[in-house]
């Protein structure tokens, strides 16, 4: 059977599957100081990252838009599994399933289509992304791949540790006490995602290299089966750290697999200079 994955461009994914012809990422956009910047492969994050540390101004985030996402789904192929941002951050998810409703409109339902909600970010998308390519290589049919994935994305837990506090103060989401208070005793915190895709704090610590200790720790106190799952990391502009985290996670566990993506643009602005997500 003939398919592609539509993702929006939150999805960061391995070099291994990045240019993977079954894969289509959908841009979302980036505002900053009044330029809208597209979040495709002109995404320049060095230089994006010294114009939000000189802003006043918080970035602020676009989703695709329905037609983009119905444009998206055209082609030869019989099946088009979709991946998103989680519902709760992002109108993403819903701009696809319009753009689905859109497509069936003005084309009938000559394919079968469904939009997953990853209830995550970063390698979380891309954590699903790679498992719809394993089971749809491998012949799956659709109608038992949408079942096998979706409880497969609700197994996974994200975690992330984030450098600094300064974006989620610029949007109004930190108060600037908070984040003063955060910066002096330069606390870090500790942060994960609930099933449903809402942020939530698990820890903090004084330091970036104890937070990312306590993340790991959390990991893997909380990780079942580990032998069988592949962990992801995600890392914005911190390579070596990522690295670092890597090898602490070999050394304390015992993962399948262990991989590193790159941020994008929107997961740049999620994760903010430094930031570590990890996804298993």
């Amino acid at each position: 059977m003939r398919f592609k994955i539509v993702v929006d461009s939150c999805c960061d994914l391995p070099d291994s599957l990045e240019k993977d012809p079954h894969i289509v990422k959908v841009p979302l956009t980036i505002r900053l100081e009044g330029d809208e910047i597209i979040d495709d492969e002109s995404f320049d994050q060095l230089d994006f990252i010294k114009r939000v540390a000189a802003s006043e101004e918080g970035p602020q985030t676009a989703c695709p838009s329905p037609d983009a996402y119905k444009e998206a789904y055209r082609g030869e192929e019989d099946a088009v599994y979709v991946v998103t941002l989680s519902a709760q951050l992002s109108g993403s998810y819903n701009s696809a399933v319009l753009g689905m409703n859109l497509y069936y409109e003005e084309y009938g339902h000559d394919k079968e289509i469904h939009v997953f909600n990853s209830c995550s970010a970063c390698c979380g998308e891309g954590q699903v992304t790679r498992r719809i390519l394993e089971l749809a290589q491998q012949g799956m049919p659709f109608a038992e791949l949408v079942p096998e994935v979706e409880e497969f994305r609700y197994g996974l837990n994200t975690y992330f540790v984030i450098e600094t506090l300064e974006t989620l103060r610029k949007n109004g989401r930190l108060s600037n006490l908070q984040a003063i208070m955060a910066g002096v005793l330069n606390i870090k915190p500790v942060m994960g995602a609930t099933k449903e895709g809402l942020i939530c704090k698990l820890g903090q610590a004084r330091g970036i290299e104890k937070a990312l200790q306590k993340m790991i720790e959390t990991v893997i106190a909380q990780v079942v089966d580990a032998e069988n799952k592949i962990l992801m990391i995600t890392e914005c502009n911190c390579r070596e750290r990522a690295e670092w985290v890597r090898e602490e996670f070999r050394r304390l566990g015992h993962f399948k697999d262990i991989l590193i993506t790159k941020a994008g643009g929107i997961s740049t602005v999620y994760a903010n200079d430094g930031g570590i997500v990890v996804v298993v």
